[in-house]
């Protein structure tokens, strides 16, 4: 199974961006993460996550303005990808 879930919601208003990541979010299985394409910050999202027991880590993306990438709390799988996704950006 691959670890990363691609969710692009850069062309989408309001609130649908907020309401399918948290979706997604809710769905991923242990070993997983999503990425979440966005056209910009997405503000109301992290309060949401954190409420939520999940992790994030934003940055400013290749393919649009900004990624986010969404992970569950308690899964050390899910955070190792992201962790080096990161390190690899070094």
């Amino acid at each position: 199974m691959p670890n990363e879930v691609l969710l692009d919601v850069s062309e989408l208003a309001p609130p649908e961006p907020l309401t399918l990541t948290l979706e997604a979010a809710e769905q991923l299985q242990a070993g997983q993460y999503l990425r979440m394409l966005h056209r910009r910050e997405p503000c109301m999202l992290f309060g949401n996550l954190d409420d939520n027991h999940f992790k994030y880590f934003q940055r400013k993306g290749a393919i649009s303005a900004v990624e986010v990438f969404i992970w569950a709390e308690d899964d050390k799988e899910a955070a190792e990808a992201v962790q080096a996704i990161i390190d690899a950006q070094d």
